[in-house]
């Protein structure tokens, strides 16, 4: 995890209008500088960058924050991500915290195996660029595809020379581990020799989300037959097929701004749709799609079109990915090409315009996609039509809104020319069946063993951690409330004896709990909570109690995040709304806060005592002069008694 330390160096450091300055055209207006939205198609200027106060706001779309949020708005970076963005752009060096050794092992094999596909992406484009054979090879053909210098730089293109072990030589005389060239994929290792996986290929670099190179994609140029058309890098620690879509980091922008992604099958179809103007795109890199790749999607668009070539194979292969679309709840529809098409012929045999109204106009929903090509399948049998629309009802089924599932099972009927009731019916059954198989899957006769009575682990619960939990979800939820606490104040008498005297004081929650702990001299022990504590102090202290979560969770790291959401969600999970009106009559929740205060302050001031009385006890066990240390203890537990009697507790 990066370090507190680093992510403050990174907000120092960082300016705001230098790095929304790459991404969008900035002009001075007054104290702040104005442009564009990136997020929108609009003509007038709305996007605000406040540099005195270091927070955006693009009044289109209702965005805003700082920096981070604004990097993960716009390259849709997750919080580390961005804070790694930043570090690199102000050569800030990144410290992280400390790791268990498992942890640190996965993590450094992890950036020792990103370090050698970045090398690997600059050797192969070198190698087309800078050698006669990749020259002659490579760029020919690339050419031939009719790819532009542009496009070659934009997505990396490269190729590995024919030599067998080229790129393992140079890239060990450079300093990387072969065990590391083997974990990557990028070299096959045998007892007798070192051989490049990828050799004599021109390559497709595949990226993450966020840019990083996680494999690659060679096309061979070799008639022979026995040889793959393509190859892939094999699965690793940072390259799992399933979780990747080709061309994502290229088109991700274009993507969450047209509010749509064009779906298709091969490297060559998303390169040649962007050197035509139509960026949001990407690819499943030949594979079938899953729902790792949709969700990935998904977080830009919930609207996918999928363009499949006009062949009879590839309209099918369509519909296997269309039911994983629908059970996530994502619109989609389906775009065939003429037959012998594909994006990538297609896109080079028209221009721009051309392109965009074919792709506006062409695309069916599915249920018309589907209908018309199983039923052309089906012509005049009546069981195949029947058939048919069971497959499309099946589609139906598998989407989780009831209202879009009533509106596609009445354009299925007017399509289909079937009534509304039968196929209401038929989904019905179809759901009730798909219930009856979960139930089967879930309710099994349980077996003998399972009766035997087992022993259940009584779980530690870490006092200290609750209670200063407690005192974070005070803070956020009722810091500013202004009511009455009793305070002891204690004394000792003429014998040596505590007692109590009670006073009572007006003053805020948040200003209560920061007086007592700091009167008590203590520090919340978790460095989380210790953090959230002063930041919401500070908070209340500068702005009347008015928090803003949404700009505080931009701030803080992501275990603060999830602490945050963690309390807020418990705090609105038992919220009470209008109960009066059901002659439901709840405690005044002043009454009940000062009660929640003083019990956690106390159980605080408790649990410190008992370590400290644990201390001193063992202080007894190493010290042979224990009259000052057993006297320190009776004062002690005097006070713990006292407190105890205030928590209306038994020793």
């Amino acid at each position: 995890m990066i370090s507190r330390t680093t992510i403050d160096q990174v907000y120092e450091t960082t300016r705001l209008e230098e790095v929304i300055g790459e991404f969008v055209t900035l002009k001075k207006s007054g104290a702040n500088f104005k442009g564009l939205s990136p997020f929108s198609q609009e003509k007038t200027p709305s996007f605000m960058v406040s540099p005195a106060k270091q927070i955006w706001k693009d009044f289109s779309s209702g965005k805003g924050g700082n920096v981070i949020a604004f990097l993960m708005e716009h390259e849709h970076f997750t919080y580390p991500e961005a804070i790694r963005f930043l570090a690199k752009k102000y050569n800030i060096e990144i410290e992280e915290t400390v790791l268990s050794s498992e942890d640190k092992k996965i993590n450094d094999l992890k950036e020792s195996m990103f370090l050698v596909t970045e090398y690997a992406t600059q050797f192969f484009e070198n190698s087309l660029t800078e050698t006669e054979e990749g020259k002659s090879i490579g760029l020919t053909y690339f050419k031939e595809r009719g790819f532009t210098e542009e496009t070659k730089k934009k997505f990396s293109l490269g190729y590995a020379p024919e030599q067998s072990d080229a790129f393992a030589k140079q890239a060990q005389k450079d300093g990387y581990q072969l065990k590391f060239l083997e974990s990557t994929g990028l070299v096959i290792v045998n007892e007798a020799s070192q051989v490049d996986r990828f050799r004599g290929r021109v390559i497709f670099p595949i990226r993450s989300m966020s840019g990083r190179a996680l494999g690659f994609g060679g096309r061979t140029l070799s008639a022979k037959a026995k040889t793959a058309k393509y190859l892939n890098s094999p699965e690793s620690e940072i390259y799992q097929k399933s979780k990747v879509l080709y061309g994502i980091y290229e088109s991700k922008q274009a993507i969450a701004k047209k509010d749509i992604c064009y779906l298709v099958e091969g490297y060559t179809d998303v390169i040649q749709m962007h050197q035509s103007g139509i960026t949001n795109v990407v690819s499943s890199s030949g594979t079938a799609l899953t729902v790792d790749q949709i969700r990935m999607i998904n977080r830009l668009t919930s609207n996918i079109v999928v363009l499949f070539d006009g062949d009879a194979a590839g309209l099918r292969a369509s519909l296997r990915g269309i039911d994983l679309i629908l059970e996530q709840g994502m619109n989609v529809r389906v775009c065939s090409f003429p037959e012998g098409e594909d994006p990538d012929s297609f896109a080079k045999k028209n221009n721009t315009s051309d392109i965009i109204s074919f792709l506006e106009k062409a695309p069916k929903d599915f249920i018309q996609f589907k209908a018309s090509l199983l039923s052309e399948e089906a012509k005049n049998d009546p069981i195949k039509k029947a058939n048919t629309v069971l497959e499309i009802i099946d589609s139906i089924s598998k989407i989780p809104n009831v209202i879009k599932q009533e509106i596609y099972i009445r354009n299925c009927a007017s399509i289909m020319e079937i009534s509304e009731e039968a196929l209401f019916s038929a989904l019905a059954q179809l759901n009730q069946k798909n219930k009856q198989i979960g139930s089967k899957k879930i309710i099994s006769k349980p077996e003998k063993t399972l009766l035997k009575k087992t022993k259940t682990p009584s779980l530690k619960v870490d006092q200290i951690f609750e209670l200063e939990k407690q005192i974070i979800f005070i803070l956020l939820t009722y810091g500013n409330l202004e009511l009455d606490f009793e305070d002891s104040i204690m004394q000792t008498d003429d014998k040596g004896k505590l007692i109590e005297e009670s006073k009572t004081t007006n003053v805020k929650v948040y200003e209560k709990i920061f007086l007592d702990l700091q009167e008590d001299e203590v520090e919340l022990s978790n460095d989380n909570f210790r953090n959230l504590f002063y930041q919401l102090v500070e908070s209340h202290q500068k702005n009347g109690g008015n928090i803003n979560l949404e700009k505080l969770m931009q701030s803080n790291d992501l275990d603060q995040n999830e602490i945050i959401t963690d309390l807020v969600m418990r705090h609105e999970q038992h919220q009470l709304h209008e109960w009066e009106k059901r002659n439901i009559f709840v405690k005044n929740k002043g009454t009940e806060v000062v009660q929640l205060v003083s019990e956690t302050i106390l159980s605080l001031r408790r649990f410190l005592i008992d370590q400290k009385i644990i201390e001193l006890q063992e202080q007894t066990k190493l010290n042979n002069k224990n009259d000052d240390i057993l006297q320190d203890i009776l004062s002690y537990q005097q006070l713990k008694k006292v407190i105890s009697k205030r928590l209306n507790r038994v020793l």
